[in-house]
């Protein structure tokens, strides 16, 4: 298998062949943004060999401005001087359509010295070969399925072997690069027992080396969890103080992320307004950034996709909104600096990082669940491409957990979890001390008062 650090694309080489192709096609100004990727993957199903594939793929995407300012965008999947070329002249056709009313530029910050560099290595430990891949993952699959005798299959598993290079540049001598390798494996289990539902649970991790995967430890993680969802019962449904773990507040925040993309705001598609910052706008107990170059992010990068540096962005101060995340575009129409979140596409978009929740004002008291009575434990939500509204703030879906009564944790059979994220934020009465790390981001359990539990055996 190549490995795309040893054979690292010559960045400069690019820069020069593509400065020469626009000089020739009359282009003065200029920038593209590429990728190269190799990923490999296994999945096994009862001890076999279920799946094994790998791939190889670039993807370039030129941005050309003409005479009047206006910009036009297109890709390509190859990096030779026929790709490049075909982009530029294509990119030189489509600005003649761009849109007047919304010009773009350089970002500001395209040549400003990045904080974090991740370059081309040339020496290392080679990444792990797909049989070696396969061997770890039968083994994670056996000992999952021997945890317990419930638990019958692991039938969704998969461990990715990934190595990723990103580059920038544009005609005004802007030139960054960066590379990374890491896995990700997912472990997802199935248990029967007789004359109750089937109970499902799954773990994700992601590390730069297999060894730092740590599958044997994952495994008994998975196992522990599936277990703990077995012998559940039904809640009665009802309004109650619900504690969200790291990986669930997450996902919601991720879905209704729209509140804090400077691109919805502008178009009007998103729960907040510039009026909002600098206001209230969640518990003081709450504190919220953006941090690409976090120490638990596994998948650090330095640049965005218009080659401005990635930095820790506040977004929530203690409940207060102090700004929004921002490509170069979006951050000029509201008068302020780009964050590093831009995504270059066939337009472009806005998009976060790594999320890192912290408590904001400190509680009142300090509180355990394993104190508390009639307090439900959100593990897992599910289905939110069904079940919420990122326009609207509503959400409805369904949620793996427990209900803790008088310090004893039962697993709840199936139910629903539902309310209005923006009055969520503001009711939060309690954030964890301690973080969980996630792929997503790092989150403490956050407690919220008043939201309605349905028992789906009630509807």
């Amino acid at each position: 298998m190549t490995n795309l650090h040893q054979k690292p694309t010559n960045i400069q080489e690019i820069a020069a062949r593509t400065r020469a192709m626009a000089a020739t096609l009359g282009i003065e100004k200029f920038d593209v943004v590429g990728a190269a990727t190799e990923e490999s993957t296994v999945q096994v199903n009862e001890g076999k060999p279920q799946q094994m594939r790998a791939s190889k793929r670039n993807s370039v995407t030129v941005r050309v401005w003409n005479r009047e300012g206006l910009t036009g965008i297109a890709s390509t999947n190859t990096l030779d001087d026929q790709g490049i070329r075909t982009a530029l002249l294509l990119a030189k056709e489509t600005s003649a359509y761009g849109n007047a009313e919304a010009k773009v530029d350089f970002s500001p910050e395209a040549k400003d010295t990045l904080a974090h560099s991740t370059a081309p290595r040339t020496s290392g430990p080679p990444e792990p070969g797909m049989s070696e891949m396969l061997a770890s993952l039968l083994a994670a699959e056996a000992q999952v399925v021997a945890g317990h005798p419930a638990i019958r299959s692991l039938p969704y598993n998969a461990l990715t072997q990934k190595t990723l290079e990103r580059f920038y540049i544009n005609s005004d001598g802007a030139a960054r690069e960066e590379a990374s390798s890491y896995l990700s494996t997912y472990l997802y289990t199935r248990a029967e027992q007789e004359g109750r539902k089937p109970r499902s649970a799954g773990l994700s991790e992601v590390a730069t080396s297999l060894d730092g995967l740590a599958l044997p430890a994952l495994a008994g993680k998975v196992i522990e969890k599936t277990i703990s969802y077995l012998d559940y019962k039904r809640i009665n449904s009802g309004t109650y103080t619900v504690a969200f773990s790291g990986e669930a507040f997450l996902s919601l925040l991720e879905a209704f992320s729209n509140m804090f993309n400077a691109q919805n705001v502008l178009d009007k598609q998103s729960l907040s307004s510039e009026e909002d910052l600098g206001k209230p706008f969640a518990s003081p107990l709450l504190s919220l950034n953006d941090n690409a170059l976090h120490a638990a992010n596994k998948l650090p990068h330095g640049f965005d996709g218009e080659g401005t540096p990635t930095r820790d962005v506040t977004i929530l101060d203690k409940g207060v909104l102090r700004t929004f995340l921002h490509s170069a575009g979006t951050a000029k129409r509201m008068n302020t600096r780009p964050t590093g979140h831009a995504n270059m596409g066939a337009k472009v978009t806005v998009g976060s990082h790594f999320w890192n929740v912290q408590r904001g004002e400190a509680p009142k008291a300090e509180r355990l669940l394993e104190s508390e009575s009639s307090v439900v434990l959100v593990d897992e939500v599910h289905s939110l491409h069904a079940g919420v509204n990122a326009l609207q703030g509503s959400f409805s879906v369904p949620f793996s957990g427990w209900i803790f009564e008088n310090g004893n944790r039962v697993s709840i059979e199936s139910a629903t979890v539902a309310g209005d994220f923006r009055a969520l934020l503001k009711a939060i009465c309690f954030v964890e001390e301690s973080a969980e790390h996630t792929p997503m981001g790092v989150c403490p359990r956050v407690w919220v008062d008043g939201l309605s539990i349905t028992s789906e055996t009630d509807s």
